[in-house]
């Protein structure tokens, strides 16, 4: 199990080789970052964006949150931290693509299907049960469909996926980007189990990266 003094551990072999070896490269990202990508990943510890998409650092701007939920675009009220780094990433960096990567053996998307956390105060699941509140009419949907099991599991995490992307279109600034095919929005779905990267389709199916 890592704990702080295996992070520093970390930090000190980063400092002695990565950074090093990459000095340059480190100097030119001193400079500012111009990430052609924005992913939208789960903050599940097993899912890491840089690690399955092996990619180096300036490349891919990156937001993590329980289940990869994006929200619907709304003002007021709040704080909108998945909103203030889609607006950063689509207007200030004017990244060219977008992606959400859901994942398998979600906890956010067990707890959704599970209504685990439903009527819980914040710090006992209440902040969990707000965020994924999101998935209710997808959870709704696919259990009168395919039950509770592990199938509907599955299901409803690839529509995490589907709901993102939907989501991400309510914001004017995507509408705008998309529209003048200055942006490109696509889905994926990540199985720890097999290591297998599944890529949303056209007609919204998913299927194995080839």
């Amino acid at each position: 199990m890592t704990v702080f003094t295996d992070l520093i551990a970390g930090y000190r072999r980063f400092r002695g080789q990565g950074w090093a070896m990459q000095r340059d490269r480190w100097a030119t990202l001193a400079e500012g970052q111009s990430p052609k990508v924005m992913v939208i990943a789960c903050s599940d510890s097993r899912t890491d964006p840089t690690t399955v998409f092996d990619t180096s650092p300036g490349e891919i701007f990156v937001v993590r949150n329980v289940a990869n939920l994006v929200p619907p675009f709304e003002v007021g009220g709040g704080r909108h931290g998945v909103s203030a780094a889609l607006e950063f990433a689509v207007t200030q960096l004017k990244v060219e693509e977008i992606l959400v990567m859901g994942h398998g053996m979600c906890g956010g998307v067990h707890a959704a299907m599970t209504r685990r956390f439903e009527q819980a105060d914040p710090g006992e699941g209440g902040f969990i049960a707000n965020w994924i509140g999101l998935l209710d009419e997808a959870r709704d949907r696919i259990t009168a469909e395919h039950g509770a099991g592990d199938d509907a599991i599955r299901a409803l995490e690839m529509e995490t996926v589907r709901v993102s992307l939907a989501n991400l279109r309510t914001f004017p600034f995507v509408q705008a980007a998309e529209g003048a095919s200055q942006l490109s929005l696509h889905g994926a779905w990540f199985s720890i189990k097999e290591g297998v990267l599944w890529v949303m389709g056209e007609d919204g199916g998913f299927s194995p990266a080839a």
